[in-house]
């Protein structure tokens, strides 16, 4: 039996807003050291069973990981031979920068980053934040708890499909679990616009159709939470006015994404399938009126030890 923790706006905000905070500037090191990769994958954040890390981040100092334990409550740098840790607590977003930063310069690594936050306004500058910021281990837990969730579903709806798919992946930026398909055709420019982020990175994001899923449990880019979310792009004639399952699933005009509540699918009696039908009717409505080659895309969803027919 999976369990779904409760995860409220009320309780568990502040705690998320400082992840979001804290994680970007996790975030901004292997996006100063790594090839770009496309659509920004390898700057992004993965859920694990403690926590959330980020890829192997090759450095001319070595390699390393860098994670939030959110069992242990630790910011922890890992490479071959050695590992380090400094506490998640309350603290600024000003003295959670300069511990990262000085964890990794003790490790040998000088590292030039952005040292300012991106996707949320006003976007103050890591060593100007100076705000107390909360940490409740609780509410760190049930994020976790979350994320792990929405994972382990995510991953079963990724098996489905055999074109280009995104892995199942965590943007800080943002600070939202998402997957992303891809259609195989190239999209329209993307407008940008997105506050404090580069346009040109924006447009290349955006380079190809998607159809694209994800968790948001809040965080410090704007109100409200937790809650899954689908959308297209480009959005095809029709696409918000589409028929999707469950019933308590809607389409915010405001955000152009349909949303289910995270709640909705706490308290369904069977959270796994009531989530697989969000995703499911969402992609299918970008697929269908988008016209997407879906005979040549889809596949059954994967099964343990077996290979996929030829």
């Amino acid at each position: 039996m999976h369990a779904w923790p409760e995860l409220t706006a009320e309780r568990d905000r502040p705690t998320i807003v400082a992840l979001h905070l804290f994680s970007q500037v996790v975030g901004k090191v292997p996006t100063a050291l790594l090839p770009w990769r496309n659509h920004g994958w390898h700057l992004t954040l993965h859920v694990t069973p403690r926590g959330l890390a980020t890829e192997p981040v090759h450095a001319p100092g070595g390699s390393f990981v860098l994670a939030f334990d959110l069992a242990d409550h630790e910011l922890v740098y890992e490479s071959a031979t050695a590992r380090m840790g400094v506490p998640l607590q309350p603290m600024p977003v000003a003295d959670f920068h300069h511990v990262a930063m000085e964890m990794l310069a003790s490790a040998g690594h000088e590292i030039r980053i952005h040292a300012a936050p991106n996707e949320v306004d006003p976007a103050i500058p890591f060593a100007e934040d100076k705000a107390m910021r909360a940490y409740d281990r609780d509410s760190a837990r049930r994020l976790h708890g979350a994320l792990v969730q929405a994972d382990r579903v995510f991953r079963l709806f990724r098996s489905s499909f055999l074109g280009k798919v995104s892995p199942i992946h965590f943007f800080w930026g943002s600070f939202d679990l998402a997957v992303t398909r891809f259609s195989g055709r190239p999209a329209p420019l993307h407008p940008g616009g997105i506050p404090n982020l580069p346009d040109e990175v924006t447009r290349e994001a955006y380079s190809h159709e998607v159809s694209s899923a994800g968790f948001w449990p809040g965080g410090a880019g704007g109100a409200g939470g937790p809650f899954f979310y689908s959308y297209a792009y480009p959005a095809p004639a029709g696409f918000g006015d589409a028929t999707v399952c469950p019933d308590a699933a809607r389409f915010d005009t405001a955000l152009g994404e349909f949303i289910l509540d995270y709640e909705a699918v706490r308290t369904a009696s069977d959270p796994d399938a009531a989530l697989l039908a969000f995703l499911n009717s969402t992609y299918e409505a970008a697929a269908d009126l988008g016209r997407w080659d879906r005979a040549a895309l889809e596949c059954a969803p994967g099964q343990p030890g077996v290979p996929r027919p030829v």
